[in-house]
C-alpha cells in the first residue's frame, strides 16, 4: 500500500509575514544586531568585570566572579538558557513563549530571594594583589573593568582616549570619573533592550486588550475606547516622565510603566481594524456558530491573524522607548550610578573640551540599535502591504 503523504500545516498569516520578512537582508541586518545586544547584555558579567573569572591563591581555587553574580545577572542567564533549550523543542510557538514568560517570573523570584551578593565591592584588591604576587594565577574577563570600577589605585583618574597607556588597555577610553567606556557600554545594553521589551510589551498587552473589545463588539465599547485612546494620545509622555522623576526619583521600572502604559494608542488603532475586517470572516463566523468561548474566539481565531501590523508597531515602539530613555539620560535626569548609553552622552556635553570618544561610541550605540529596529519594522511593513507586493510585481 502506498503512503498517504500527510498535508502540510498551514501557516497563519503572521508566521507568513515573519518569514517573508527574514528574507528580506535589512531584517537580517538589524536582527543580527539585535541578537549581538542580547548575547552582550545576557553575559555583560563574564565580558566585563574587574572580578576574575578564576584565580588560584596558595593552591586554593576560586571564582570572585560567580560569588557577585546578582539576581538579575542569574535571572537573565537562566531566561537566557530556557529560550535556547525551548526553541530546540518542537512545540508551538504560543507555549514555548508562554513557558519563557512563566520561567522569567518564577527565575525572577527565587534569584531575588536566593541570590545576595556581598554589598562591598573592593576591585582594587586583585591589581594589587596580582602585582605582589600573590596569586598562582588568574583568569580574568576580556575587558578586565567594572562598569563601576573608577580606578582609583591607578592614580591619575578621569578622562582618558582610547589605548593611551599602555599598562592599561581602556579600547574606548575612559569617562571623567575613570570607569572604563566599552564596560559601561556593555552593561548599558541591558537598560537600553530591558526598557524597550518591556515598556513595548506592556503597551502591546493593554492596547490589545482595549483594541480587541474595541473591534470586536464596536458600538459602546468602540465610542468609549476611542475617546481613551484620545485621552492617552494627548499626555505628552517626555514631560510626564520629567514630572516622576523630579516627584519619585529616578527609577527604571518607573520609567518602564510610564512608557508602557502611554504608548499603548497605536497597538489599540492596529488590533481595532484589524478586528473590525476579521470578525465577519467565514472561520470567526464558524467559531461563534460552533459555541466557543468568546476568549477563544478573540485571542485563538482572531489574534494570530491579525498580528502583523502588531508587530510592525512593536518594532518602531521598541526604539522609541530607547530614544525615550536615552533622551532623559541625556538630560541628566536618567538613572544615578548605573550605566546608560544617554548619561556617557551627557558626559561628553558637560565636558570642558571635547572628548570624541564619549560621543561617538555611545552615540553609535544608540543609532545602531534604533536603526536596527527600524529595518526590521520597515521589512515587516514592505511584508504585509499589498500595494508594495504588486508594484515589485
Amino acid at each position: 500500500m502506498s503512503e498517504i503523504a500527510k498535508p502540510r500545516q498551514q501557516r497563519s498569516y503572521a508566521a507568513q509575514v515573519l518569514r517573508e520578512v527574514f528574507t528580506k537582508w535589512g531584517a537580517r541586518i538589524g536582527l543580527v544586531w539585535i541578537g549581538l545586544l542580547v548575547i552582550v547584555a545576557v553575559f555583560a558579567p563574564f565580558l566585563a568585570n574587574s572580578h576574575p573569572l578564576l584565580l588560584s591563591e596558595q593552591g586554593e581555587i576560586s571564582s570572585p566572579l560567580l560569588r557577585y553574580l546578582t539576581a538579575a545577572d542569574m535571572t537573565l542567564l537562566i531566561i537566557f538558557f530556557s529560550a535556547v533549550a525551548l526553541w530546540l523543542v518542537r512545540i508551538s510557538f504560543r507555549a514555548k513563549f508562554g513557558m519563557v514568560v512563566l520561567i522569567a517570573i518564577v527565575a525572577g523570584l527565587v534569584c531575588n530571594a536566593l541570590v545576595s551578593p556581598p554589598q562591598l565591592s573592593i576591585y582594587e584588591e586583585y591589581r594589587e594583589k596580582q602585582a605582589a604576587g600573590a596569586y598562582d594565577w588568574m583568569i580574568i574577563a576580556p575587558i578586565p573593568y567594572s562598569a563601576k570600577d573608577y580606578l582609583r589605585d591607578a592614580g591619575d583618574t578621569g578622562l582618558e582616549a582610547p589605548l593611551a597607556k599602555d599598562e592599561r588597555s581602556h579600547w574606548f577610553g575612559t569617562d571623567e570619573n575613570g570607569a572604563d567606556v566599552l564596560s559601561r557600554m556593555i552593561h548599558a545594553a541591558r537598560i537600553a533592550l530591558g526598557i524597550g521589551f518591556v515598556a513595548t510589551g506592556i503597551a502591546m498587552i493593554i492596547g490589545t486588550i482595549i483594541g480587541g473589545l474595541m473591534g470586536y463588539f464596536s458600538g459602546i465599547y468602540d465610542m468609549i475606547g476611542m475617546r481613551l485612546v484620545e485621552i492617552f494620545e494627548a499626555i505628552p509622555v517626555l514631560f510626564l516622565l520629567l514630572t516622576f522623576v523630579a516627584f519619585f526619583g529616578r527609577n527604571l521600572y518607573v520609567m518602564m510603566i510610564i512608557i508602557g502604559i502611554t504608548g499603548w494608542t497605536g497597538y489599540a488603532r492596529y488590533v481595532r481594524a484589524e478586528f473590525l475586517k476579521l470578525r465577519q470572516q467565514e472561520f470567526v463566523q464558524s467559531a461563534i456558530a460552533c459555541g466557543l468561548p468568546l476568549y477563544s474566539i478573540l485571542f485563538r481565531h482572531i489574534l494570530p491573524n491579525g498580528m502583523a501590523p502588531i508587530l510592525v508597531a512593536a518594532s518602531f515602539g521598541v526604539a522609541s522607548a530607547i530614544l525615550a530613555e536615552a533622551t532623559l539620560s541625556f538630560l541628566g535626569l536618567g538613572l544615578v550610578d548605573d550605566p546608560s548609553w544617554g548619561q556617557m552622552l551627557n558626559q561628553a556635553v558637560q565636558a570642558a573640551t571635547f572628548n570624541w570618544w564619549m560621543a561617538a561610541f555611545p552615540g553609535g550605540a544608540i543609532f545602531l540599535t534604533v536603526f536596527a529596529y527600524n529595518l526590521i519594522g520597515e521589512s515587516m511593513r514592505d511584508a504585509i502591504d499589498p500595494h508594495l507586493k504588486k508594484s515589485a510585481k
